[in-house]
């Protein structure tokens, strides 16, 4: 008794076109045709898998490399890398280099530290319009005495200008700020002549007092 050939035989679509090719006189059936299609459609299948696996693990490789060539995170800089001088602190630092440039140059003077106190940073004095608008009124008292009352008001309004897109008031002069006090201390300093001579330097360069002025002399 003859086997059967099942589906799972290797050797059965072998089989199965071996026997329409050698019956070319019969008319193909319809079963044939299914078997066919059937074919096709596994094969079709099984291509199809194997192309959408291949493009999606491209996919997750690009994506993994795009997240591994990212930028670094910028670090943070320190909030208080540099200290900025104040502008009072800026006149009292030139006064001291200029002061100190100049009484290195007196003879008997060496070794000078100056230290220069201000009152306040600069001053400007801005331009302004004023209108002063007065008034005077005669008043009669029940006795038949008059009086004369004055009543006068001032306006004043800064003088703005245009510089491009900004308004910038008029500013009719800048003023230096006041000294309150000079210390030097210099080697030489200890000769009655030579003290004299750094305090009327001082004076003269700053127009201060000379009150405001303390002269040390230097040790060593």
């Amino acid at each position: 008794m003859s086997q059967k050939p099942e589906k799972g035989d290797p050797s059965f679509f072998q089989r199965f076109f071996s026997l329409k090719q050698s019956s070319t006189t019969k008319k193909p059936s319809k079963l044939m045709y299914i078997g066919i299609l059937l074919a096709a459609g596994v094969i079709f299948m099984v291509f199809s898998n194997s192309l959408t696996t291949s493009m999606n693990s491209g996919g997750l490789l690009k994506s993994a490399s795009k997240e591994t060539s990212a930028p670094p995170v910028s670090q943070d800089v320190p909030a208080f890398s540099s200290k900025k001088t104040t502008t009072m602190t800026g006149y009292e630092e030139r006064y001291e280099e200029e002061l100190k440039d100049i009484l290195d140059q007196v003879r008997g003077v060496s070794k000078v530290k100056v230290i220069v106190n201000l009152d306040a940073t600069e001053s400007k004095i801005y331009e302004k319009n004023s209108v002063t608008k007065s008034q005077t009124t005669n008043e009669t008292d029940r006795e038949g005495g008059t009086r004369k009352v004055e009543d006068s008001s001032t306006d004043e309004q800064l003088v703005i200008v245009r510089s491009g897109e900004q308004e910038k008031p008029v500013v009719v002069k800048t003023e230096k700020p006041k000294v309150r006090g000079v210390l030097v201390v210099a080697k030489g300093a200890d000769n009655i002549e030579v003290k004299k001579s750094i305090i009327e330097a001082v004076t003269r360069a700053l127009d201060i007092p000379s009150h405001r002025v303390a002269v040390l002399a230097k040790k060593g």
